[in-house]
């Protein structure tokens, strides 16, 4: 079986990247007996500028996008998605827009302690902001996550009081942005191949299926 290893690109403010991690976790079970793939959460921010206690959330989506009609359009469409895949948006809840540079550094170190750690980190803080309306830029939250996940409070704690890591993530973002990333979820597979955007399973299990073939016949092409 190969095995493949994605590196996805996304801010946990990103209800699209969201989506795209249900669907690609649909995806990941349909092909789950042919082929292995390894999850990295990678960061990015889509409002590097806030400030540490955040923003109106409300206010500046209506901003951002135009006014509230379209924000509402946007939610009603993403809502439907949502629950084909088991998310139930609550976009009402949502009154913080919070700066993730505190929740992208959690992220970073529960990724020291192994992927499905991170993964339930990265699950807990988008379920956290979409569906119970907390406010993930708080460190009071950040905290109850890591505890929750089986990280060590006290550590976490001492860590967020810091600068640890800042830089780190800064680089990462600014690593993305120089290949070409100017947008979330992005999906990297194996270092060579990407995808952009919340892409349907279909779609997902194509690409799976079709770069373990090409592992599979370049290895079997080598030997």
């Amino acid at each position: 079986m190969e095995t493949i290893v994605i590196d996805i690109i996304s801010d946990v403010v990103c209800p699209w990247c969201y989506l795209g991690k249900a669907r690609l976790e649909l995806a990941i079970a349909e092909v789950q007996d042919k082929v292995g793939v390894e999850v990295n959460w990678r960061p990015y921010q889509l409002n590097p500028d806030y400030p540490p206690e955040g923003v109106d959330h409300k206010k500046a989506l209506a901003a951002k996008l135009g006014g509230q009609e379209n924000v509402d359009r946007a939610h009603a469409m993403l809502k439907d998605f949502g629950k084909a895949v088991g998310i139930h948006f609550n976009f009402e809840a949502v009154k913080i827009g919070p700066n993730t540079m505190d929740a992208h550094r959690l992220l970073l170190w529960a990724h020291t302690e192994g992927r499905d750690m991170q993964n339930r980190v990265v699950s807990a803080l988008f379920k956290a902001n979409f569906e119970e309306g907390r406010n993930i830029g708080d460190h009071a939250v950040l905290l109850d996550i890591a505890e929750k996940a089986g990280l060590n409070r006290d550590v976490i704690a001492t860590l967020l009081a810091s600068d640890a890591d800042k830089d780190t993530i800064r680089g990462e973002i600014s690593a993305a942005q120089q290949m070409g990333v100017n947008g979330v979820p992005f999906l990297v597979f194996d270092h060579q191949y990407a995808i952009s955007g919340a892409q349907t399973p279909d779609v997902l299990v194509g690409a799976l299926t079709d770069i373990a073939r090409m592992k599979a016949e370049a290895r079997a092409a080598a030997n």
